[in-house]
């Protein structure tokens, strides 16, 4: 049976993520384990929450900068605010989602870049996160260390909540009503419009969201490395807009896949270990993973074409 050019672009996400995990198992037979499996995708949580995030903001095709710095500041608010009084933590949290939120109105009443706004928030972020901890520290929450190093029957707690993470999103996003409309307002936001919603708010709630999944972004990583930094998450930014395009989401249009940026996440987290195995510097791993995104994308500008060849006939 034929596949298709679109079928072929659909699955190759979950392709690329098979291949990279049988060059390593290939490799390191030993990471063929819980163990194994479970250090491989140790920081795949945040990770993927954080590529969601940077998802809804891409569907209204926007781009967030400052997504490495606020996802920064939520694990400083987590490890000091969150861990010592609960209740401010949680008080300063729902503040910087509301900021999120008005951020979305300000780009769209403004018709300001995207880019322009959320680069200069990634400053107010790292500096609100360096008065916080000007130098590593911090606790993290007992219940946030008990839920991201518990360890679940056969598979390992980071596949799990992966699993969860990509199906929640799909059905939110994909499913329910509200994902159809952030989606419309990034393919055709006039006629959205016409349709009677409120472009403002459809554009503030894709934000409000977007910020709070950094927030559990921020809360996880915390929870996986027991204190924060103000600098704990700066690569996130790429790290997020790399997983989306990894997943089969576009710049614009509206075309994101929650699945997709769930396993985009996960293969840029194994990339880490897959170049360790091959031994390749640490300094030269940021490139490496830069070239793997560029062949990604090569191949879908060709399964493009293809599909618009198979239109065209």
């Amino acid at each position: 049976m034929k596949l298709s050019s679109g079928a072929i672009r659909t699955i190759l996400p979950a392709v690329s993520l098979a291949v990279l995990l049988a060059a390593v198992f290939y490799m390191q037979p030993r990471a063929m384990s819980y163990t194994g499996l479970n250090l491989l995708f140790n920081l795949a949580v945040p990770i993927a929450l954080a590529t969601v995030a940077q998802m809804l903001v891409m569907a209204v095709n926007d781009l967030d900068l400052s997504m490495g710095a606020f996802v920064s500041f939520c694990a400083c608010v987590t490890a000091t605010f969150l861990q010592a009084s609960p209740a401010i933590g949680i008080l300063i949290l729902a503040g910087a989602i509301a900021v999120y939120a008005a951020l979305g109105v300000v780009i769209h009443l403004r018709q300001l870049p995207s880019i322009v706004v959320t680069l200069g928030m990634s400053f107010v972020w790292a500096g609100l996160a360096v008065l916080m901890l000007p130098s590593p520290g911090g606790a993290a929450p007992d219940w946030a260390r008990a839920l991201m190093t518990a360890k679940p029957p056969y598979v390992p707690m980071a596949i799990v909540a992966s699993l969860v993470i990509a199906v929640l999103t799909h059905v939110l996003v994909m499913r329910s009503t509200f994902g159809v409309l952030i989606r419309g307002v990034g393919g055709n936001m006039r006629s959205v419009e016409r349709a009677g919603w409120s472009v403002i708010g459809i554009r503030a709630g894709a934000y409000a969201l977007a910020g709070f999944f950094a927030v559990l972004a921020g809360i996880a990583l915390v929870g996986l490395t027991t204190s924060a930094d103000a600098n704990i998450a700066l690569r996130y930014t790429l790290l997020s807009i790399a997983g989306v395009i990894l997943g089969g989401g576009e710049f614009v249009g509206g075309r994101v896949s929650p699945v997709g940026a769930v396993i985009g996440a996960l293969t840029l987290t194994l990339a880490g270990s897959f170049l360790s195995f091959m031994r390749i510097s640490p300094d030269w791993q940021i490139g490496a993973q830069g070239a793997i995104l560029i062949i990604v994308l090569a191949m879908r500008l060709a399964l493009n074409r293809m599909e618009k060849r198979e239109k065209s006939r």
